[in-house]
């Protein structure tokens, strides 16, 4: 997500001070709008709908041998349902829907819908309010009983209980950042832009883009709620912008894109404290380009040899190799996104081919990775999807499950 001083977002926020009148009570089970097709593996794609054309979550399948992409259908989701998560049971899907109101209030929504069978259908379960304006991201904890979101606009995170069928009840807790950072226009409060459970399901890391800080929390999952680790925070560099969050498989280290000095930062974290501590920086742009960019998302491959993040305003994939014993890394590509403003991206199930979300030029492009050094090439493989902001695979394992 970019801040709402942000351009990009700032003209959908504008149009998203409405409520989810469109999906009134008498139709919450949208089904795809067309004939879904049973084979290779299933893609959701969140978007941004104020404003554009799109029909909100969109449905797309992707051929392993060939990397070509297949649009099998969309689903009404209501406005803007930009960012996704799956249940780890592989039957539900969560969006928020990224409004600066809702029905009066000054917050956005989470929405649940069940994911009907092998041809992936979207059946709407129910919603429930994000706590707090421009909801982000959401996450679902390693054992599926609890959704995290991360609201930008107000700075705060929320904790909603899972109920047995994949609905959502109401948030049990708010947690409310404080603190900001030197630029003016973006950093004036907290804009909490990521939340992710840790590997050991233990603890809660969230990045605050306008606090310039990883806060980090104790996840009670029986007392459903959030306790602030005290001297666990990371503090980033003054005007970094903290966006996303990416742990190594094996090494206890996180990866923290910086969304307003093009950098990506690595931390150790102390798996038994909940501790958070700086060791390096490292620049996500090639020598030379003195543009504007920001960076997005990242993601590391399961095999930790190599981490990509994607640039806005460069428009491209950097791909780094990880060093196998220290993690450090080294910018070893700089890839063109084939498109306008990168969001997320994605490696697909079988870690053969790397897709991104172009949202400015309305494309998700495919490209070939290599899997012993992590390079990517381009292909011709690219769908047209309107505002494209989010891809998720259901994983092959949660299909059959």
């Amino acid at each position: 997500m970019t801040d709402p001083r942000d351009p990009s977002r700032r003209d959908f926020l504008a149009a998203s001070a409405i409520s989810l009148i469109g999906l009134t009570r008498g139709s919450e089970s949208p089904a795809l709008r067309e004939t879904v097709h049973m084979d290779g593996d299933l893609l959701y794609v969140g978007t941004y709908t104020e404003g554009t054309r799109s029909d909100g979550i969109y449905l797309v399948r992707i051929d392993r041998r060939s990397g070509h992409l297949r649009r099998v259908g969309s689903v009404d989701a209501g406005a803007n349902p930009s960012f996704l998560a799956l249940h780890p049971n592989g039957r539900v899907l969560y969006a928020v829907n990224e409004l600066e109101k809702y029905k009066g209030r000054a917050t956005g929504v989470v929405s649940a819908f069940a994911i009907e069978g092998v041809a992936g259908a979207l059946t709407r379960l129910n919603e429930q309010p994000s706590q707090g304006g421009a909801p982000c991201y959401v996450s679902v904890d390693r054992s599926g009983r609890v959704v995290l979101v991360a609201n930008c606009v107000g700075g705060s995170i929320a904790l909603l209980p899972i109920q047995p069928n994949g609905a959502l009840s109401p948030a049990a807790q708010v947690v409310q950042h404080t603190g900001k950072g030197p630029n003016a226009e973006r950093q004036e409060a907290p804009h909490a832009h990521c939340i992710v459970p840790d590997p050991s399901n233990r603890f809660v890391l969230a990045a605050d883009l306008g606090a310039d800080r990883v806060f980090v929390y104790r996840l009670d999952l029986d007392g459903k709620s959030l306790r602030h680790v005290e001297g666990g925070d990371a503090v980033m560099r003054s005007g970094a912008g903290p966006r996303h969050i990416a742990f190594h498989p094996t090494l206890p280290l996180v990866f923290i894109p910086n969304e307003l000095d093009s950098t990506v930062a690595t931390l150790r974290f102390d798996a038994e404290r909940g501790k958070l501590s700086p060791l390096d920086v490292r620049s996500t742009l090639p020598r030379g380009f003195t543009g504007t960019n920001y960076p997005a998302d990242i993601h590391i491959a399961p095999s930790g040899r190599a981490l990509y993040v994607s640039n806005r305003g460069h428009n491209s994939i950097a791909v780094f190799s990880v060093a196998e014993s220290t993690g450090a890394l080294a910018l070893d590509q700089a890839v063109s996104t084939e498109g306008d403003w990168p969001r997320n991206f994605t490696l697909d199930p079988s870690g053969r081919w790397l897709l991104v979300a172009n949202q400015r030029s309305d494309s998700v492009v495919v490209f070939r990775r290599d899997p012993d050094n992590g390079r990517l090439t381009p292909t011709r493989q690219r769908i047209a999807i309107p505002s494209p902001v989010c891809l998720r695979f259901l994983a092959p394992a949660a299909k059959n499950a």
